[in-house]
């Protein structure tokens, strides 16, 4: 049966909560998913709970939003212990960081003549993984921009204006820290980094896979990641990146899976590895 190892909550920037996200999954017959909030681990264990009432296996994820010169970098973890100290702290130090760019990307918006209080935006997010994708919902819903897209591309993209940069964790300490955990750190959709010069240095930090099946790609971008796995002996991984319904993104749940093979592979890794 499929499995899809990238999705997210509304304890990030999903739109549905992690039980609804398994009784979606087991409604599409996905039989392993792993929730991947960005830099939240709140809702692994109600999820994994609900697995046990729904027939679906869900694995403890997590997607670090990470920052180097050039771009965002992205790095999926799974099967860590989502109880770890030193992660919760890290975790902690995180979210703190995403409320205060809240703040400042506020401030940004109103130099650029546009209006919105932080507060309408922690309306929708809370204060634990608030993001890009909340101040483009309200952007939306106070009709000044028509779509996600226009929200980014105007505002709130990597070099656009009202842009602000994360708490600066570098990738590779999100490899580390994955991996101090007990956990496999995986290159998330690396296409969109563009930066396979990272993945040495990632590799020394403890980087065990890239996450090449991935919505959008085109099939010589596939080959191109199947073949730097094989060279450096990563795992491969890949996912939907499900955001929820009302996410503004076209893609359902269950459209964008792997085979369990895979699965397979990332679980004895981690068997192996601890």
């Amino acid at each position: 049966m499929p499995t899809d190892l990238h999705i997210h909550s509304n304890l990030s920037d999903g739109t549905e909560t992690p039980e609804e996200l398994v009784k979606l999954a087991q409604a599409v017959g996905l039989k392993t998913i792993a929730l991947t909030d960005h830099d939240n681990i709140d809702g692994i264990e109600v999820a994994m709970v609900s697995g046990k009432g729904y027939g679906v296996e869900v694995i403890p994820g997590i997607e670090f939003t990470t920052e180097n010169p050039r771009a965002e970098v992205h790095i999926l973890g799974y099967f860590f212990d989502h109880h770890d100290s030193e992660l919760l702290a890290i975790l902690g130090k995180i979210q703190e960081g995403r409320v205060d760019r809240i703040y400042k990307i506020v401030e940004k918006l109103k130099e650029q003549g546009v209006e919105i209080a932080a507060d309408e935006i922690f309306a929708i997010s809370g204060k634990k993984s608030p993001g890009r994708p909340h101040v483009a919902r309200v952007l939306i819903a106070k009709g000044l921009v028509t779509n996600f897209k226009e929200a980014f591309s105007r505002y709130l993209d990597f070099r656009a204006p009202a842009y602000v940069p994360h708490y600066r964790l570098l990738p590779a300490e999100a490899v580390e820290l994955i991996k101090k955990s007990g956990g496999i750190p995986v290159f998330a959709h690396p296409v969109i980094s563009n930066c396979d010069d990272l993945i040495p240095d990632l590799m020394a930090a403890g980087l065990r896979g890239l996450e090449i099946y991935y919505p959008g790609y085109y099939a010589d971008q596939i080959e191109h990641y199947l073949a730097l796995a094989k060279k450096h002996g990563l795992l491969v991984t890949g996912g939907s990146d499900y955001h929820g319904s009302n996410s503004g993104r076209e893609l359902k749940l269950g459209e964008h899976t792997i085979p369990d093979e895979l699965v397979d592979k990332l679980r004895n890794e981690h068997i192996r590895g601890n």
